[in-house]
């Protein structure tokens, strides 16, 4: 083994120990637990993991997106360890010159806040959008401040073309932040042609907090939620320097639609664009996977995913996926494995429901991943799956990044600092292959250490939470 390469393996594998036996600093919440008591991260002793697991797919014939996965191993140890399984759920093509007519709500912030560049950005922004859709497409038009203005759904004519024009040219700042109002009065105008458009998609812009209505995260997650269960898809992107990351994050996550951190106002006609874009080429919508838990599986832990479980069954919401995207999901996996009997062990199924855009209808794929069951941790070493170990490891850094973006919006620089120190050594057992992402946690440290003030340490955060997003294979982030 290369003697440079053996040092760093062995420099991760002290950082993983030192997480996990020593003390976080004071007054700052315990860092994510990155310990594995089987098998996946490198050892210092040992070769690299050569080994690739056939891929298990999944691909029905008339289906929208192909499932596949694979376990960290072909073995797992019996009695108590841990394990990972990497799954991927990819689009197929759009049918080139296809185009989905669509449902639209666009729904504006226009509270005292965004007077001046945000507004005007995001009135030119909107003509824009207003100027691609077609008479196909429908589109509802709702502003809000401390009241809430909606003009209704109709077909994008030339002659209705020029009075929402005229409407969003007419626009000034007012008020205090609706967000609630403007999403509710989105979903009553998107309602009356669910069920005539395949695609219904509300896109909410906000500078900054909500402070009427529904003011709490959790309440106007389950909003979003209710929301995309109706089949209405949202699309939250926050503006500026003072909206809340976590909100606008949580409610696309919730909304099955996209999240956007936009510093710049003039950046918001080139997302509203790809937002339009990825409305019109969506090929499944109201995606979800659910993980079928075997008895041998005592904890599951989706990997930065929102998820929820009931009995043997862990659901993860997922976002609308246009043509040729994909989604990977890691998840980490708690063993209990019998100490004899079936030597071939069901560990995880996976099923992907979804509405077929195309079909207009329900559809599904799924798949089971299996391992031997074996004594010999000789052996399950021997077997390791070398893509899925840098996934794996991928993820566990990936998390302190996620702790370290909390501890810059606390302004506990010593604690960030600490966390982005922990990914970086993590990443490092597997250097080679997450090269990327130490050189994205090199500039990190580097931007956030030379930051002047709280413009700069928020700009780095919100980099950062788009690079956990990225990390953790989500790819609905502008």
């Amino acid at each position: 083994m290369n003697r440079t390469l053996l040092l760093v393996t062995a420099a991760g594998l002290l950082a993983l120990a030192a997480l996990v036996l020593g003390k976080p600093p004071s007054a700052t919440p315990t860092p994510p637990s990155v310990t594995d008591t089987s098998h996946t991260v490198a050892k210092a002793d040992e070769a690299p993991a050569t080994v690739t697991l056939p891929l298990v797919t999944s691909t029905p014939a008339d289906g929208a997106l192909t499932l596949s996965g694979k376990l960290s191993g072909a073995y797992v140890q019996r009695g108590r360890s841990e394990a990972f399984a990497w799954l991927e759920l990819k689009a197929r093509p759009t049918e080139k010159g296809h185009r989905v007519p669509v449902n639209l709500a666009l729904v504006l912030d226009r509270s005292g806040s965004m007077a001046g560049k945000k507004l005007e950005d995001a009135k030119r922004a909107a003509a824009e959008l207003v100027r691609r859709l077609t008479p196909e497409d429908r589109l509802a038009f709702v502003d809000y401040g401390s009241d809430v203005r909606v003009l209704p759904s109709r077909n994008v004519t030339e002659e209705v073309r020029s009075e929402l024009l005229m409407e969003i040219a007419r626009l000034s700042d007012q008020g205090s932040t609706h967000l609630s109002g403007g999403l509710t009065g989105a979903a009553g105008a998107l309602r009356p042609y669910l069920k005539e458009y395949r695609v219904s998609r509300a896109i909410l812009l906000s500078d900054g907090q909500p402070t009427m209505g529904i003011v709490s995260e959790p309440a106007l997650f389950n909003l979003a939620r209710s929301l995309r269960d109706e089949g209405i898809t949202v699309s939250a992107l926050g503006v500026g320097a003072d909206f809340q990351e976590s909100l606008m994050r949580g409610i696309a996550e919730q909304g099955g639609g996209f999240s956007g951190f936009i510093d710049d106002s003039a950046r918001l006609a080139e997302v509203f664009s790809r937002e339009l874009d990825q409305a019109t080429s969506t090929v499944a919508r109201n995606v979800e996977l659910e993980l079928l838990v075997s008895d041998a599986v005592q904890a599951v832990e989706v990997m930065g995913v929102p998820s929820t479980r009931q009995g043997n069954v862990v659901k993860v919401p997922l976002y609308d996926l246009a043509g040729d995207q994909s989604v990977r999901v890691v998840t980490k996996l708690t063993l209990a494995t019998p100490a004899s009997g079936t030597e071939v062990l069901q560990v995880l199924g996976a099923r992907a429901r979804y509405v077929d855009v195309a079909r207009g209808g329900p559809a599904e794929t799924a798949l089971s991943l299996t391992a031997r069951a074996t004594d010999d941790a000789a052996l399950v070493r021997a077997n390791l799956d070398k893509d899925v170990r840098v996934h794996a490891t991928r993820a566990l850094g990936t998390q302190q990044l996620v702790a370290a973006a909390e501890e810059m919006k606390r302004g506990n620089r010593a604690a960030a600092s600490g966390l982005l120190d922990n990914a970086r050594r993590i990443f490092g057992a597997s250097a080679q292959a997450l090269s990327s992402e130490l050189a994205d946690v090199d500039q990190t440290q580097a931007a956030y250490r030379s930051a002047a003030g709280e413009d700069d340490v928020r700009r780095e955060t919100r980099q950062l939470y788009k690079k956990t997003m990225q990390n953790f294979g989500q790819n609905n982030a502008y």
